[in-house]
């Protein structure tokens, strides 16, 4: 394994590997995983290839914070398709628009990837327990991946989940506590029990081990464009853990000299739910230097209350949003925020032209995206990544009010005919 210790996303601080906790002892602040990277630019190559014959997320172990993936779920993670939208590209007139679909994941979720390297972790760690707290997709991705090898799981979800989200968390025996409350509070509730217990804790941003879970989507994009580099990668975000995740895949490549440049990350947040985007725009307004001297410890990202039918992405404070702030502005790339109606459209577009059925949360992506396009922050020319991060099914309601009335015939061909007209 070639993980040798941690940094501090907000103070900077190097923790030793040796530290047990998972934020930073000095500030609290979350904390970066740290590989030697100097060792793996001679060897990465090989190592690589000693594991190529996987087509999960384990076949970039080098790059990976376990030692094996003896301890991993049978389930497959990763490995999820990049399609080509020239359909979709055609009506931003964008002609190099990818989508990233993780919608394929084992449990419809891009959040199966972080919780197969937490799983690895806790049971490396000899844990009783693993929680979590989840609007559903975090939640069903742990309790799934649990259910596959046994593992004892705790899920806290606030009560306004979804109810096909929570269908799912539950149908895979997870111990599902629903809390009267938001995202927030569950979290928060979830954080003590776990110190309370001596649970491992997989929550977004308090576990740094999710954000590498998370950056083997950038690695799959990596080789899927014939180890190529995207101008963008177009990401929502709620508590930031994805962005992030995202910016440090591409990150990892450039350190150990796989890619010798790095895309530009675009966060989108629902209007009712941007506590990251408005952070990203106080931060360029009040700050004219380089990326690399903002003193971090000094921003500060105020919370919100979240309103917004794209559950997944509802979040009064952002528990990662520091590093997803990071994120965007060392990139370069966009903030941006959408509404539900664009989101609700963006739902209809990927589907009707692109034969994607994607949640809420993840048509933010694509909303986002078109308004950038609308607006002239995207060139055609550009290579683009779309990146969705969850399957339709698992909130089909959202969707509903944007579709056409379904008609109703009698059991006759000609009452047909007025419904088909227009095909005739």
């Amino acid at each position: 394994m070639h993980m040798e210790g941690y940094r501090c996303l907000v103070c900077d601080a190097y923790v030793e590997l040796s530290h047990s906790g998972m934020v930073c002892p000095s500030c609290g602040g979350n904390l970066d995983v740290v590989y030697n990277y100097e060792n793996l630019k001679s060897v990465i190559r090989n190592e690589l290839s000693l594991h190529a014959q996987r087509s999960d997320i384990f076949r970039y172990l080098p790059l990976l914070p376990v030692e094996d993936a003896s301890l991993a779920s049978p389930l497959h993670v990763g490995g999820t398709p990049l399609y080509r939208a020239s359909r979709l590209g055609r009506r931003l007139d964008l002609d190099r628009i990818y989508i990233k679909d993780d919608g394929m994941n084992p449990t419809s979720s891009f959040k199966d990837r972080a919780g197969a390297i937490a799983l690895v972790k806790a049971r490396m760690s000899g844990a009783k327990v693993i929680a979590g707290a989840s609007t559903g997709n975090a939640g069903s991705s742990i309790a799934g991946l649990c259910a596959s090898v046994g593992q004892a799981c705790v899920v806290f979800v606030p009560e306004s989940a979804p109810r096909a989200k929570l269908i799912q968390l539950r149908s895979y025996g997870a111990r599902v506590i629903a809390v009267r409350g938001t995202y927030d509070q569950a979290y928060d509730l979830c954080s003590e029990v776990s110190r309370r217990h001596g649970w491992f804790n997989r929550n977004t941003g308090m576990n740094p081990f999710t954000r590498e879970g998370k950056k083997t989507s950038s690695f799959e994009m990596w080789e899927q464009l014939d180890n190529g580099v995207p101008d963008r990668v177009v990401v929502s975000a709620g508590d930031g853990n994805i962005i992030s995740g995202i910016w440090k895949g591409w990150r990892d490549l450039y350190r150990v000299g796989l890619i010798e440049r790095l895309p530009r990350i675009d966060c989108i947040q629902a209007a009712g739910s941007a506590a990251i985007v408005r952070a990203i725009e106080k931060v360029r307004n009040g700050h004219s230097g380089s990326a690399s001297s903002i003193l971090w410890r000094d921003v500060v990202i105020d919370p919100v209350a979240a309103d917004t039918m794209a559950d997944s992405i509802s979040v009064d404070m952002p528990r990662d949003g520091m590093a997803a702030v990071r994120a965007v502005i060392e990139s370069g790339g966009h903030a941006v925020t959408v509404t539900d109606e664009q989101i609700r459209q963006a739902q209809v577009e990927l589907a009707g032209q692109g034969g994607i059925f994607t949640e809420p949360a993840s048509a933010a992506a694509w909303a986002g995206l078109a308004k950038m396009a609308g607006q002239g922050m995207v060139r055609s020319g550009e290579t683009m990544v779309c990146l969705l991060t969850g399957n339709g099914l698992k909130d089909a309601a959202k969707i509903e009010p944007a579709l056409p009335a379904l008609p109703v015939v009698e059991p006759d061909p000609s009452a047909v005919d007025p419904v088909i007209r227009d095909l005739l």
